[in-house]
């Protein structure tokens, strides 16, 4: 059986490229989704992928998308750091979870080293741009398929 895989890029990610190159690159949104799809297709594991700005989307994707997804892959951006709703939706979904960065949250300011979101996934991969999208779905792919 194939794995479901949702893929979440949190607000201002479709900025990407174009926004602070010095933190987060010059590699734009489209062609990170684009190495996803591959790296997927590579596993055998069928994607969807959203980008959503707003916390509310946010939850109400993971709820509806509950029956779907085996697995959540989630850059959830600023909300990181203040997001109880998206950490309650994780949650209360009871799908497993990869969080990722593009940038090392722990090397930036103080108030990003702290993650709401975190404490309710299976672990968290910051700072090796957009190899962070695809460390973490082979990381999640690799614990479905060891948790079968």
């Amino acid at each position: 059986m194939m794995e479901h895989i949702l893929v979440i890029h949190g607000p201002n990610l479709d900025l990407l490229g174009k926004r602070e190159k010095e933190i987060y690159g010059e590699t734009t949104l489209p062609q990170i989704n684009k190495l996803i799809r591959k790296r997927a297709r590579e596993l055998k594991v069928e994607v969807q992928i959203k980008q959503l700005n707003s916390e509310g989307e946010i939850v109400s994707v993971l709820g509806k998308e509950r029956n779907w997804a085996d697995g959540i892959l989630i850059n959830p951006a600023a909300y990181t750091h203040t997001s109880v709703a998206i950490a309650d939706s994780i949650l209360a979904v009871k799908i497993p979870a990869v969080e990722v960065h593009l940038s090392n949250i722990y090397k930036r300011e103080q108030f990003r080293h702290r993650s709401l979101i975190a404490p309710v996934s299976l672990g968290q991969i910051s700072g090796f741009g957009e190899l962070s999208y695809i460390l973490g779905l082979e990381a999640l792919v690799w614990f479905l398929r060891k948790n079968k």
